[in-house]
């Protein structure tokens, strides 16, 4: 993601709390937390241009006024609701929500996660020194999947003492990309007899319920898609029901994508289906890849919603 993106990113979240402290406060008690995070997104979002501030605002009502429709909780009861921003480091140990609403006399809590003008699950490397195994399903990568990659991460190194730009590297899709991706498919394949297929959806998508509110800007509208396999979202629902997700159990295959060296395509049952592209991060050489991981496609459980943008 490109530092302009996190930017506008960071400065939805602020929009967010805002509108959600604006539309809440019509009907309880409401208080944000001003944590390190808060203050994060509050600088950022105060660096931007007007046009896009009022924009971001735009976008965050949308989500907001609908939130609310889905989330009765939030505005039952006389307690004092509380909203607080999470750190990025929550999302390495698969707690991807930006922003947590909690009530404080009940044991409740909803989660966001704010997405402007993006679909990507994650954005995780491979490097040497990565076990993605152990950090992403809790497996130990195993010896042959080090074996493999080993002479591609020496050879990422060498081309890192000698100061080389990928720029300079002619074929760098079948020297270096191919031969990671193989390895990493083979490692998955691998694993598979150990059940790892939920761990790593909850890695990727994960572990707690969440609504993914993403500011689609070009047509004006917010969309609201719902993450609810633990079955905590939409309590008291009247009006709009949010079914539970099932997750996968199984890999159905993992394989390279058509007439693509930079691309895997991972199936799994239940409808859950994702591309990895990987693809380097950087100007000059690093002995670390980074992925671009998508959602293409998720059960017809997954409810998505569109929010149209009202200009006040």
């Amino acid at each position: 993601m490109s530092t302009k993106s996190n930017d506008f990113g960071r400065a939805l979240e602020y929009a967010y709390l805002i509108e959600l402290q604006k539309e809440i406060s019509k009907f309880r008690k409401i208080k944000i937390n001003k944590n390190t995070a808060f203050i994060t997104n509050k600088n950022t979002f105060d660096k931007i241009d007007n046009l896009m501030q009022k924009s971001l605002m735009i976008s965050a009502n949308a989500g907001v006024l609908m939130l609310l429709k889905l989330e009765l909780l939030i505005l039952e009861g006389d307690d004092i609701l509380e909203l607080f921003s999470q750190n990025d480091i929550n999302g390495e140990n698969a707690d991807i929500r930006d922003i947590i609403i909690a009530r404080e006399k009940i044991a409740w809590e909803i989660g966001l996660s704010i997405k402007h003008n993006h679909f990507a699950v994650k954005y995780s490397r491979l490097s040497p020194k990565i076990d993605f195994g152990e950090k992403w399903y809790g497996i130990k990568c195993s010896k042959e999947y080090w074996d493999e990659v080993k002479p591609i991460f020496d050879k990422l190194q060498n081309y890192k003492n000698d100061k080389k730009t990928w720029k300079e590297l002619k074929n760098k899709e079948s020297e270096i990309y191919l031969p990671i991706l193989k390895a990493f498919k083979d490692e998955i394949i691998r694993q598979e007899k150990n059940n790892i297929s939920t761990l790593l959806v909850k890695y990727l998508i994960g572990k707690f319920d969440f609504y993914k509110m993403i500011s689609v800007d070009k047509e004006k509208i917010t969309k609201i898609q719902s993450y609810n396999y633990l079955g905590t979202l939409n309590k008291n629902a009247k009006i709009i029901t949010i079914p539970v997700v099932t997750l996968p159990d199984k890999i159905i295959s993992c394989e390279l994508k058509s007439h693509s060296k930079t691309t895997i395509l991972l199936y799994l049952n239940n409808g859950w289906q994702f591309s990895f592209r990987i693809h380097n991060a950087s100007t000059r050489i690093e002995t670390s890849l980074k992925f671009d991981i998508k959602l293409i496609n998720m059960p017809n459980s997954v409810i998505t919603i569109n929010a149209k943008w009202v200009d006040k």
